[in-house]
C-alpha cells in the first residue's frame, strides 16, 4: 500500500518544487554570507523551515481527501482565531503587530490565513445548489475572503491583506461568474484608481454607463451600480488619508523613486543597479558586489531576486522566471484535470497566490511595482511563509494523488 501510494506522488510538481528551494537555500546563504555579519543563523534556520515544512508537506499529502475537505471550515475558523489573537498577544515588529509567540517559535498566522481563506471559499463554492451568480452566494464567499483581509490590514500589514483580495476573482471565475458580474465586481478598482484624475475619471465612468446600459438589466439595478462608482470616485481621497504614512510614500516612491534617492526610493534604486550589474551570465556565486558589500535592503527576504540578478545574470533570471512558469501553468492543469469542484478551486486559489507573489516581488525589485513586503515563494527568507507555501503544496499534492475523487 505504501508503494501505491509513493507512485501515485506528482513527482513533476515535486521536481519543479525541489529546484525553487534549492535555489532559494543558495540564494539565502549568499545574501546572508557577507563581511561583518556575526552570529548568522540564517541560512541553517532556512534550512530548517524548508525540512519541517517538507515533512508536513509530505504529511498533508497521504491524508484522506474527505479528511481535508471536512475540515476548510475548522482550518478557516481557527485562522481568525489566530488574526484576533494577535491583537491581544502579538509580537511587535517593523512596527507592526504580525507574529504570535510560543516559547521559541514564532508564527505569523496571516501567512496561514491565506490557505485557510482558499479552503473555505472553495467549500462553500462546491457545495450543490450554490449559484454563484446570485448575489447572496457571491455576499457570502465576499465575508469569507474580507474578514482576514481587514484583520490582516487592522496589523497593520498592507502586503499581506492585498493577497486576500487578490485570490477573489480568480475564486469566483473558475466557480462560474459571469463576465458582466465579473465586470461589476472589478469596475470599482479601476473607478478608485481613476478618480485622482477628474477627466479620467469622467472617460470611466462614460465607460462603465455604456455597458450598463447595453447589458439591458433592470433600471434600479443599473442606477444602483453607477451610484456606487460615483460613492468610491467621491471616497476614494479619503481612504488614501487613511493610510499609514510609509504605506503613501511607498506608492509615491513606485511612481518615482528618483525624487528621494536617499530615502524611500533607495531600495528600489539599488536593487536596480544591482541586476543591472550582472550582465548576461552575472558575476558569479558570492561574487555580488551589491550583495557582499551590503548596499541592497532587505537582500535575504523582500528582494532576494535582486541578489540573483547580479550573481546569475540574465540566464539565471530567465531559469528562475521559466520554473516559475512551468509550475504555475502545471498547477492550471492540475486544476483543469480534478474532478473534485473543492480541489479544482482551492488549487486555483494557491496558484493566484504564489503568482501574486512572484508578481509583485520580482516587480518591485525592478520598479514595476511597489514596494510592499511580498517575498517570493521557496526563495525569499522566513518561517511562517515558506512553511505556509509548502503546506500549500501538500493539499496540491493530495489533490492530485485522488484527482479521480469528487
Amino acid at each position: 500500500m505504501r508503494k501505491s501510494l509513493i507512485t501515485k506522488l506528482d513527482f513533476p510538481l515535486l521536481l519543479l518544487i525541489a529546484i525553487l528551494l534549492a535555489v532559494g537555500l543558495t540564494a539565502v546563504y549568499s545574501a546572508t554570507n557577507v563581511p561583518g555579519l556575526q552570529n548568522n543563523e540564517y541560512f541553517p534556520k532556512q534550512l530548517t523551515f524548508t525540512i519541517i515544512g517538507l515533512i508536513i508537506m509530505l504529511a498533508i499529502a497521504f491524508l484522506p481527501f474527505k479528511v481535508l475537505q471536512r475540515s476548510a471550515y475548522t482550518l478557516y475558523g481557527f485562522s481568525i482565531f489566530l488574526l484576533i489573537l494577535v491583537f491581544f498577544i502579538g509580537v511587535k515588529g517593523f512596527g507592526a503587530e504580525r507574529w504570535l509567540s510560543f516559547g521559541p517559535i514564532k508564527i505569523q498566522p496571516s501567512e496561514f490565513a491565506k490557505l485557510a481563506a482558499i479552503l473555505a471559499a472553495a467549500k462553500y463554492l462546491s457545495k450543490q445548489g450554490v449559484d454563484i451568480n446570485n448575489f447572496r452566494h457571491i455576499i457570502s464567499v465576499s465575508a469569507i475572503i474580507i474578514i482576514p483581509f481587514i484583520l490582516v490590514v487592522r496589523q497593520p500589514d498592507l502586503g499581506t491583506s492585498l493577497v486576500f483580495l487578490a485570490i477573489f476573482i480568480p475564486l469566483m471565475f473558475w466557480a462560474g461568474l459571469s463576465w458582466f458580474t465579473l465586470f461589476v465586481i472589478i469596475a470599482p478598482m479601476f473607478t478608485c484608481i481613476l478618480s485622482f484624475n477628474f477627466y479620467a475619471f469622467l472617460f470611466w465612468m462614460l465607460i462603465v454607463s455604456i455597458v450598463l446600459i447595453l447589458s439591458h438589466r433592470k433600471v434600479y439595478f443599473l442606477i444602483t451600480i453607477f451610484l456606487i462608482h460615483i460613492l468610491v470616485g467621491l471616497l476614494t481621497p479619503q481612504m488614501w488619508d487613511q493610510l499609514r504614512p510609509y504605506q503613501q510614500k511607498r506608492i509615491m516612491t513606485f511612481a518615482d523613486p528618483e525624487a528621494d534617492p536617499k530615502g524611500t526610493g533607495y531600495q528600489i534604486i539599488q536593487s536596480r543597479v544591482a541586476i543591472g550589474s550582472g550582465g548576461i551570465w552575472g558575476k558569479g556565486f558570492l561574487q555580488g558586489t551589491q550583495t557582499q558589500l551590503k548596499f541592497l535592503p532587505a537582500q535575504h527576504t523582500d528582494f532576494i531576486f535582486s541578489v540573483i540578478g547580479e550573481e546569475w545574470g540574465l540566464v539565471g533570471v530567465l531559469f528562475i522566471l521559466s520554473i516559475f512558469l512551468a509550475l504555475l501553468l502545471y498547477l492550471i492543469y492540475l486544476a483543469r484535470i480534478v474532478r473534485s469542484s473543492f480541489s479544482s478551486i482551492s488549487i486555483i486559489g494557491i496558484t493566484t497566490i504564489l503568482l501574486f507573489h512572484v508578481f509583485i516581488n520580482i516587480g518591485m525589485t525592478v520598479g514595476l511595482a511597489p514596494v510592499t513586503g511580498i517575498p517570493l515563494p521557496f526563495i525569499s527568507y522566513g518561517g511562517s511563509f515558506l512553511i505556509s507555501i509548502l503546506i500549500m503544496m501538500g493539499f496540491i499534492i493530495n489533490f492530485s494523488i485522488n484527482r479521480y475523487e469528487y
